[in-house]
């Protein structure tokens, strides 16, 4: 008896995670609000797309960034790369949205954990369908609660 296959696609979000996606350009579209911020490490590298050069908290402990759009959005895909090639951690993120009506809902909820001879990078890519988006939120527990480390963030793109 012969077998029969066939080959299907990819998901998408693997398919195309380092391909020409023509990633939102939130500097022209948001406010970027931020807790705390290293002026040795700025912000602004984290929303271009490979850089190595991320932000970094200048205080220990639990951050937030917040994305507030001039307009309403529609975003699609949330991509997300941390790295720590210095420092043996766990690490927790939310991702929250908030829509034009004022309503704050959670998209994910993340642990990970950081081993400079194993894992030095996350990177979380979510394939999203939020409408009307005025806010978007990270908050990031860098040790989870030991308030021993900055918060670092080496990538954030929307689409």
């Amino acid at each position: 008896m012969m077998l029969r296959k066939q080959m299907i696609g990819q998901p998408t979000a693997i398919k195309d995670a380092h391909t020409d996606v023509h990633w939102l350009n939130v500097s022209e579209l948001a406010t970027i609000e931020l807790t705390s911020e290293d002026p040795r490490h700025p912000f602004d590298p984290v929303l271009e797309e490979g850089g190595d050069r991320g932000w970094r908290a200048s205080e220990p402990g639990r951050q937030t960034v917040r994305l507030r759009f001039d307009k309403p959005q529609a975003i699609r895909r949330i991509r997300l790369r941390f790295t720590d090639r210095d420092h043996e951690r766990s690490q927790e993120f939310v991702l929250r949205y908030g829509s034009a009506s004022g309503d704050m809902r959670e998209i994910v909820r993340q642990q990970w954990s950081f081993s400079p001879g194993g894992s030095t990078e996350e990177v979380e890519d979510y394939t999203v369908d939020l409408l009307d988006v005025t806010l978007l939120e990270l908050e990031i527990d860098p040790d989870r609660g030991r308030n021993t480390l900055p918060a670092t963030l080496a990538e954030l793109l929307i689409y």
